[in-house]
């Protein structure tokens, strides 16, 4: 197993081709994929072929950056995913931070441990100088895990959504945190 990153109760490591019943799993159930499609059943083959290999081609592009399961210490279970990746056409130094987990890891403090970890290592192993993260506005749980972790809201924006969800009408969030505001938080500002 290729660990990434380990925080208190989680391993991140690199997804491979063996998790694709994993992720079939995780983005059948209507409730995780609520903000994202509406609810909607994911196809086993769009992750198969589209989605899993995205998910991998970031490990050879871009060097600690990409999708990572987080696995639980204590179970071995998948909880779901990070990504810490720049979007296409993006400064590679200002990666967007993500984050689906299945319902059994909700409320339990794993997005805020997983998101800070990998903020965390962007800052001091990758260089990163800012990372920033985007949830519908009506999705206060994920956004509050952006604000944990120190991310200030930046902007309320409409998004283009390929299908109508539910809520999309109040609008969509952005949150970042600056290499400068992290070493702010820490304490490490001179």
């Amino acid at each position: 197993m290729h660990v990434f990153l380990e925080t208190e109760r989680m391993i991140l490591r690199r997804f491979t081709a063996d998790d694709a019943d994993l992720l079939v799993e995780l983005d059948n159930d209507p409730e995780v994929m609520r903000y994202l499609n509406g609810g909607a059943p994911v196809p086993r083959e769009e992750i198969v072929d589209e989605d899993l290999p995205a998910f991998m081609a970031y490990y050879d592009r871009f060097e600690g950056y990409g999708f990572w399961a987080a696995i639980e210490k204590a179970s071995g279970r998948f909880l779901g995913w990070f990504h810490f990746r720049p979007n296409e056409g993006d400064d590679p130094l200002e990666p967007e931070l993500g984050y689906r987990l299945h319902r059994g890891a909700w409320g339990r403090g794993l997005a805020t441990e997983g998101s800070q970890a990998l903020i965390d290592h962007g800052f001091t192993a990758i260089g990163v100088q800012r990372v920033r993260a985007e949830a519908m506005l009506v999705h206060s749980a994920s956004w509050r895990v952006m604000e944990k972790v120190g991310m200030r809201r930046i902007r309320v924006f409409d998004a283009h959504w390929p299908v109508r969800i539910d809520g999309d009408e109040h609008g969509d969030v952005e949150h970042a945190i600056t290499r400068a505001e992290w070493e702010a938080q820490r304490g490490d500002a001179s």
